[in-house]
């Protein structure tokens, strides 16, 4: 029942640009399958209530379907991809941004054993579960706020706060309690994930982002691969490769200094591992990206 009022809502507020009424609240709808592309992920909740998509991150792959929810608890590099869509039956997903002061007062507020306790190791960044009833019941009652205007101001930031309680005490719930614990590991790699993400075209030592986000070099490295699935250099060359890629789009015609803005000294490196990641060389694919037009390709179903 939850599912089927889910698609008549998401069918009927879908935009364009994916935003709607409500802020934070993305409504997707995608009628054809696409190629795999690749975009950050951002974090957020993401619920799919019809078609599928298939997402990578390093080796990983998570892939998710009707009444399945994807939680990113950090900004990560992915490459996403619609399997399951069509004009016939599109893809229609719900997506909601997650804002850690918002799960810090959560679990500040509630009582003592309200919230289940941390489990052991650090949880990955990404996590797919089936969502469960009383999950997409409040996804739903804030969707039929888009047709509620007078409510909407109101009721939305309440139902917002249920959505977030229900992923605290979900199956995945460790992923997202750990975005509001200030000492978590979680938040000692996203740290990172920052600073690597504004000094992408820097060189750097691990050690030294190790220490900058107060850990030691060898719990950084091993609790940044449990979160990314990648090593902080690997990290690193995803973010040069996918800037690079959005300054071509515009510069098609400047492959050297493009590759040298972003950190690459040895433009036959940078051309190699262009064409790995995206399968063809920067000139050849700034010049398809001129022309095409994709829906965003992130963690939003």
């Amino acid at each position: 029942m939850h599912l089927e009022e889910l698609r008549t809502l998401l069918a009927r507020h879908a935009r364009t640009d994916w935003t709607t009424a409500i802020d934070g609240v993305l409504v997707s709808k995608v009628d054809r399958p696409d190629p795999p592309a690749p975009s950050m992920s951002g974090m957020v909740l993401a619920v799919i209530a019809q078609g599928a998509k298939r997402l990578a991150l390093g080796d990983r792959i998570y892939a998710y379907g009707p009444g399945q929810y994807l939680v990113a608890s950090v900004d990560l590099p992915v490459t996403g991809q619609f399997t399951q869509a069509a004009p016939e039956q599109p893809a229609l997903g719900f997506g909601l941004t997650l804002d850690p002061s918002a799960v810090a007062e959560l679990l500040l507020q509630a009582g003592p054993g309200d919230a289940p306790r941390a489990g052991g190791g650090t949880p990955s960044g990404i996590a797919v579960s089936d969502a469960p009833p009383a999950l997409l019941d409040a996804v739903v009652r804030l969707l039929r706020l888009l047709d509620e205007p007078r409510d909407r101001a109101v009721l939305a930031p309440l139902v917002k706060r249920e959505i977030l309680w229900r992923l605290i005490t979900s199956e995945q719930g460790a992923t997202v309690r750990q975005l509001g614990l200030a000492d978590s590991s979680l938040s000692h790699v996203s740290r990172a994930v920052r600073w690597i993400r504004e000094n992408y075209a820097q060189p750097f030592r691990v050690e030294d982002v190790a220490r900058m986000s107060g850990m030691s070099a060898s719990a950084f490295y091993r609790n940044f691969q449990a979160v990314t699935a990648m090593s902080p250099i690997q990290f690193q060359k995803q973010i040069r490769l996918q800037e690079a890629r959005l300054l071509l789009a515009t510069h098609p015609g400047d492959v050297t200094g493009v590759g040298l803005r972003v950190g690459y000294d040895n433009p036959s490196q940078f051309s190699r591992e262009y064409r790995r990641q995206f399968g063809a060389p920067p000139s050849r694919d700034a010049t398809r990206l001129r022309d095409a037009v994709r829906a965003p390709a992130g963690v939003l179903p």
